[in-house]
């Protein structure tokens, strides 16, 4: 998962993105570390990033 390459690019951090998208910090921490999560989850994050599931889902 490209979730924190992409967010990274995009100028923000952990605990913007989590204001952003309404996922907790930790939960975005969580992610970036396992490479998985919920798909509900998922698509807060791509809306809140604007990109794609696809995009966001990406094999580093």
């Amino acid at each position: 998962m490209k979730l924190k390459e992409i967010r990274i690019e995009r100028g923000l951090s952990v605990p913007k993105l989590a204001e952003l998208s309404g996922v907790p910090r930790r939960t975005i921490q969580d992610i970036e570390k396992r490479g998985d999560c919920m798909v509900s989850t998922l698509l807060k994050l791509s809306k809140a990033l604007d990109v794609s599931l696809d995009e966001l889902c990406q094999e580093e």
